[in-house]
This record gives structure tokens, sequence and C-alpha cells, in this order.
């Protein structure tokens, strides 16, 4: 195995250490270490972070190999700076049943780059009719533990009242895509003054707001874990901070673009803005922000949706909803949320490592820089800026929201149970 020092690091932002990397783990913590026949990594100025863990990233394949592929997607994860990923079950076939998840997670382990976590889909096909097979998929190789329909709501209530039960057999989690369908026919943007203006049909944020409501009601009755996907709404907020006082376990997530972006941009009609949930307006981005510094939002997720070009460059009306986000969400996130004072280094680790590796069930990420625990971290360079150039990333996709945005921070290297997967801001072949 690679031994690596890496000299004068400062980890979660704390004093300059030392960190040795040997055998996969964290071997030693403290100034002046060595260690024969080890690479010597100089690290001044930069902070250590646990590897990143995405709990909603589309890697697409299988079926969408046009869009992305488990290779280009992982590429992309760990030039972000993430050491693992839980990949949607959206892909064609849909990935509800033990031989397709099995198979996404084959090809996470041939791409190397992170570990790849399948999700598996709530319902067959993800039609909203009939449970898939949970209880396979969970026994399977792939040990899924996370399902969801995401890209569609699980709108039953019975359906997901059966789904909550099942799942509380073996610690599992529905994460749930909350979009109330009737509320939402047709929906272009978020439903508001701007869509008036435009004379685009809206997505109210009511739609995603009963549904919450809804499921921490079902989840409280059933005593099962819920997870609400890419939460984008003040109200929303308010409804998982009232279920977690409750006592209801339920955990929520923000993406980088629901951190940082409002509907004002959709203004231009440029469909790289077109997303589900859509763009809201800036209260409802300081009620996320404060929402995920208070710990009511747990994890912030990329929901990493790339599209062919083709579904992207056409008119509004016809473009594919999402955006990429894995090799900005670090520098979103620093930008929004610790640049601004409202949280610090630790907490980042925390919502961008700890409690999504947590939330998965997933042991060996998202573990404390200390000694003994495995070597999944990212070395990020704070005081970096860089201009958001889609056409320099790793994944397949081109529709960043971000691009030509100047952002704070820049990965310089992410290290899986002590390999180098990136160093100076390149991907390294294993």
């Amino acid at each position: 195995m690679n031994t690596t020092i890496i000299r004068n690091v400062r980890p979660l932002g704390g004093e300059a250490t030392d960190l040795l990397l040997r055998d996969g783990r964290i071997d030693a913590i403290g100034p002046g270490l060595s260690a024969e026949g080890a690479t010597v990594l100089d690290a001044t100025g930069l902070i250590a972070l646990p590897g990143l863990v995405d709990l909603h990233t589309h890697l697409r394949e299988p079926g969408r190999e046009d869009a992305e592929t488990v290779e280009s997607g992982t590429r992309s994860a760990a030039r972000g700076g993430y050491t693992s990923v839980f990949a949607m079950a959206n892909t064609f076939p849909v990935a509800d049943t033990a031989g397709v998840v099995e198979q996404v997670q084959r090809l996470g382990e041939e791409a190397g780059w992170v570990d790849v976590r399948p999700v598996g889909a709530v319902t067959v096909g993800l039609a909203g009719q009939q449970l898939a097979e949970l209880g396979a998929m969970a026994d399977s190789r792939a040990g899924v533990r996370v399902f969801s329909d995401d890209g569609h709501c699980v709108s039953d209530a019975v359906l997901m009242r059966r789904a909550l039960e099942y799942v509380k057999a073996f610690d599992g989690v529905i994460a749930q895509h909350a979009q109330e369908p009737r509320l939402t026919e047709g929906a272009q943007m978020h439903e508001g003054t701007v869509s008036a203006v435009l004379g685009l049909r809206g997505w109210p944020s009511v739609a995603e707001e009963a549904i919450i409501a809804r499921d921490v009601l079902l989840a409280d009755h059933v005593g099962s874990r819920l997870h609400v996907c890419h939460l984008s709404t003040k109200g929303s907020v308010d409804i998982v901070r009232w279920a977690k006082a409750r006592g209801v376990q339920v955990t929520a997530e923000v993406t980088p673009h629901h951190l940082l972006l409002t509907d004002e941009l959709v203004r231009g009609y440029d469909p790289v803005y077109k997303v589900n949930p859509p763009l809201r307006t800036q209260a409802d981005v300081e009620a996320v922000r404060e929402g995920l510094a208070d710990g009511t939002i747990d994890v912030v997720a990329t929901d990493h949706a790339p599209h062919p070009v083709e579904a992207k460059d056409c008119e509004w009306s016809a473009a594919a909803m999402g955006m990429t986000g894995l090799e900005t969400a670090l520098s979103v996130v620093q930008h929004t949320m610790v640049d601004s004072g409202l949280i610090g280094w630790d907490t980042l680790a925390d919502r961008m490592s700890s409690a999504p590796a947590r939330i998965g069930r997933l042991a060996t990420h998202g573990r404390p820089l200390d000694v003994g625990s495995p070597a999944n971290l990212v070395l990020l360079d704070p005081a970096a800026r860089w201009t958001v150039d889609p056409a320099a990333m790793a994944t397949a996709g081109r529709n960043s929201p971000f691009r030509d945005m100047e952002l704070p921070g820049r990965v310089v290297a992410t290290f899986l149970r002590g390999r180098a997967t990136v160093l100076g801001s390149q991907l390294v072949d294993a």
C-alpha cells in the first residue's frame, strides 16, 4: 500500500499539522512525522476535510450513457472532493431489482474513483403502482439501504406507508422526491412573480410542502426513517424543523444551487436554470441557508443531473430539468455558508460527509480525521479562486448553472483509502 505524509495541513481549518497515511488508514497525526519511503506532499495553506459523500447523484448508467457513465460521473466526483456517491435509481432499466443495483455497484468498483452506493427504486419502474423488490435489494451484494423514486413522487399515501414500514426491517430509509403531481402538472418554474411576468406555468411551494407534511406524519406513525430530497422552500424548512422537534425520524437535504440561485435567473429563458424542484425566491434561499446552519437540514447533496447538449440547447419548454454539481458543490458551500460566516469547516464536514454517510449507513466514510480512520479525505485550498468552465469538467454533462462564475476554494487532492485519486487538481490513474 502507498504511504503518504501530508505536511502542514489544517484539519477542519484548525492548526497546521502532519498526517501520515498508511495501509489505507490515517496512521499518525502530529508535527514532524516521517516514514521510510513515504511520498511527501506539502499542504501548506490547505485544509483537510473527510472525503465528501453525496447522497444524491445521477450517474445515468445503465441506459443513458449519452448523458453520463459511471466512469465519467465518478471521475467528476473525485475532482469535486468526493470519496463516495449514492447513485439514484432512475436508470434504464430502473434500479428496482437486485440485479440492476449489483450492476451499478460493480461498475463503480471497476471505475475505482469513488465508492458507488446504489439507491434502489421504491416502486417498480418508478411508476408508483407497486413496491419494488426492497428486501431483495437490501439483501443483495449491493446492500441497499436508501430507496427513492427521485424524479417521481411516491404520491400514493398507502404505498408510501407500506414502503416506510417495509424498510424498518433492515434499517433502510425512504428518500422522497416531494412533489404533489396534481399541483405541478405542466409546471415550468417556481410559481411567483417571475412566472407570472414570463407567462410560464408555476410550480407552487405548497406542492413540495404538502408532501413533506404528509410524509413526516406517516413516518411518525409507523416509526420509520424518512429522508427529504432537495428541499427548496421556507415552508419546507419550517415543517422539517417542527417534525424534528416532535421526535420524527426525518432528515433532509438541500442542493448547492438552491443555496445560491433564484428564480430571477429564469428571466433570460436559459434552460440551464431549469431544474426540479425549481429555483425559488431569495427568501427561500435565505431560509434554506438558515436551516442548513442550524441543523434542520442535515445534508448538502448535489442532485448532479447531467444531460446531453441537445436536451438543454433548445427552447425552455422542451428542455430537460437538471444541473450538474459534483465539481462545484464544495466551492458553492464555501461561498454561501463558510465565507458568509454561517458555519465553520467542522459543520461543513458534517453536512457534506458525516451526515450523508450516517443517513446512508455507510460506515467507512464520513469518519473523523483521527488515527485509525479510513484515509478518505480531501485537501482544499480555501484561498484559491477559479472560474467555472463546464467544458473543462470531467462530467459528460455541460449543464452547469455556475458557468463563468468565479467561485472560492479549489480541490487540490482527494484520497480514497490512502490512494490519491486527484493530485494537483488533476485526476490520478491507479
